[in-house]
């Protein structure tokens, strides 16, 4: 049996949770088809090749990025400074040419394996889900305890 502390949550609190919760899902909704596209490694095929990599040491850890130019195989500009998601330091391309596919995203591209980049997407739109639903459960225990 729960005890009521008898202590009401704020309307204000509650609209003002639910403004985060939907501005939440709304961010992750709107990556969303990327997303996907890129675990698919659908878009515009092309070739990338590394030109700078940068690397950052974390205690027992090391994050690289690698950096260059993606060229679309049906023609089109070259774009010069993305960089070619989910890669390290041995599995950049330095100074060769290597398969990408291009899926929208502004400054990056991805491998022809795809990207689990979906999970963190989804992640988001869950939370923000969780928070929404954690911010009306009280509309929902009060409108029970009154009824009952």
């Amino acid at each position: 049996m729960r005890v009521a502390s008898g202590r009401r949550r704020s309307p204000a609190f509650t609209v003002a949770v639910l403004l985060v919760a939907a501005s939440v899902v709304f961010l992750g909704a709107a990556n969303a088809d990327r997303s996907l596209r890129a675990a698919r490694a659908e878009g515009v095929q092309g070739t990338f090749t590394g030109t700078r990599l940068d690397c950052v040491q974390h205690p027992g850890h090391e994050s690289c990025t690698c950096y260059g130019t993606y060229v679309p195989d049906a023609g089109g500009p070259e774009r010069a400074d993305v960089y070619l998601y989910g890669r390290d330091r041995g599995s950049c391309p330095m100074g060769e040419a290597a398969p990408a596919v291009d899926v929208g995203a502004t400054s990056r591209v991805y491998g022809p394996e795809g990207s689990n980049e979906w999970v963190m997407t989804a992640g988001v739109i869950l939370f923000g889900l969780g928070l929404g639903a954690w911010a009306v459960r009280s509309w929902w225990t009060s409108d029970a305890a009154s009824a009952g």
